[in-house]
C-alpha cells in the first residue's frame, strides 16, 4: 500500500494528484494506527481477563478455606493426623505426609533417569536419534492422566500384589505412576537446557584435553544446572498436583503409611473424593486443603525463579 501511494497511484493503478496523494497517505496511516491500537487493546484485555480469573479463583479458595483454619487453628489443621469430618476433626497431616512421600518416592527414580536420558539425547545420541526420542517424549507428555492411572490399576497394582504382597494399591504404585508421568517434563526441559549451553564451553574443554564425558560432567552440566533444577521442581509440582492417576492406584486410606507397600491418600485425592458430598466445615476444610496446595505450588515457583537467576549469575 505504501509503495502505491508513494508512486502517486491507488492500489488499482489510477494516477492521483499531489494533494490527493497526501490525503491517501494520511488516511492510510490513520487506519494503520487505529488498527494497531485495537490490537494493543485486545492484547491488554486478554491479559487482564487471564489475570483477573487467577485472582478471583485465588480469592475464592482462600475466602472459603481460611476461616476454618482460624476456627480450628493452623497447627491443628496441619499437624493433626486425624481426619474425621463426622466428628469435627479436620487434620490433614496424614494426607500432607502422604503427598510428600508419594512425590519424593517418584522423584527418587525419575530424576536420575530423566536427567541421564536428557544427557544421552542431547550429547551422546546421533542428532536424528535424539530428535526422534524427543518427539516420543513429547508424545508421552500428551497422554491423559487417567490412562496412566488405568495402566497402573491393570498392570502395576497386580504386579506389586503378586510379587511383594499386600493389595497392591500403595505408595509404591503411586510413585511408579507419578514417576512415569513427570519423566517427560524432566527430560524435555533438561534436554533443552543442555542443548542451550554454548558450544564454545564444550569445545574449550575438549581443547584442554578433557574427554567427552569429562566435558559433560565438568562443564556442560554445571552450565545447565539452573534448567535442570527447573525441570525437577516443575516435575515435583506436577506430581504434587496430580489427582486422577493417584486416586486409582494408592488405596486412598487416611493413615500414615508404614512402608512403601501401605495405602495412602494425598491431599488432591482427598479433595476430589469428598468434595461431591461435603458441606459446611467439611467443605471449608477441603478448600483450606486447596489453599495449602496453592501456597506450596507458589513456593515451588519461587524456587524455580531463584534457580534460574542463580544459573544466569553462574553463566556470567
Amino acid at each position: 500500500m505504501d509503495r502505491y501511494i508513494a508512486n502517486g497511484l491507488t492500489p488499482y493503478g489510477i494516477k492521483v494528484k499531489s494533494d490527493e496523494k497526501n490525503n491517501l497517505t494520511g488516511s492510510y496511516r490513520i487506519k494503520k494506527l487505529n488498527m494497531e491500537r485495537v490490537i494493543e487493546w485486545l492484547l491488554v484485555l486478554s491479559a487482564g481477563i487471564a489475570i483477573l480469573a487467577i485472582i478471583l479463583i485465588t480469592v475464592f479458595v482462600f475466602a472459603r478455606g481460611i476461616p476454618l483454619i482460624f476456627k480450628i487453628g493452623l497447627l491443628d489443621f496441619l499437624f493433626n493426623f486425624k481426619w474425621s469430618p463426622s466428628n469435627g476433626s479436620y487434620g490433614i497431616a496424614a494426607m500432607l505426609l502422604g503427598s510428600m512421600v508419594v512425590t519424593l518416592s517418584s522423584l527418587i527414580w525419575s530424576v536420575p533417569l530423566g536427567v541421564l536420558s536428557a544427557i544421552f539425547m542431547a550429547e551422546i545420541a546421533p542428532p536424528q536419534i535424539g530428535n526422534l526420542l524427543g518427539r516420543m517424549v513429547e508424545l508421552l507428555a500428551g497422554i491423559p492422566s487417567v490412562v496412566f492411572g488405568f495402566f497402573g490399576l491393570i498392570v502395576i497394582v497386580p504386579l506389586i500384589r503378586n510379587q511383594l504382597g499386600g493389595n497392591g494399591m500403595s505408595v509404591l504404585a503411586g510413585a511408579i505412576i507419578l514417576g512415569i508421568m513427570i519423566l517427560p517434563t524432566i527430560i524435555s526441559i533438561s534436554r533443552d537446557s543442555i542443548i542451550s549451553v554454548p558450544k564454545e564451553y564444550k569445545e574449550g574443554s575438549l581443547a584442554l584435553g578433557a574427554t567427552h564425558i569429562q566435558s559433560i560432567t565438568g562443564v556442560i552440566l554445571p552450565a545447565a544446572r539452573s534448567g535442570i533444577i527447573t525441570a525437577i521442581v516443575l516435575g515435583m509440582g506436577r506430581a504434587i498436583g496430580e489427582t486422577m492417576a493417584v486416586v486409582m492406584v494408592t488405596g486412598n486410606s487416611t493413615i500414615v503409611p508404614g512402608s512403601i507397600l501401605s495405602p495412602v491418600r494425598t491431599m488432591t485425592s482427598n479433595i476430589v473424593l469428598e468434595m461431591g458430598y461435603a458441606s459446611g466445615d467439611h467443605q471449608a476444610a477441603l478448600f483450606a486443603t486447596g489453599a495449602v496446595l496453592f501456597i506450596f505450588i507458589v513456593v515451588l515457583n519461587l524456587v524455580v525463579n531463584l534457580s534460574v537467576k542463580a544459573g544466569k549469575n553462574y553463566a556470567n
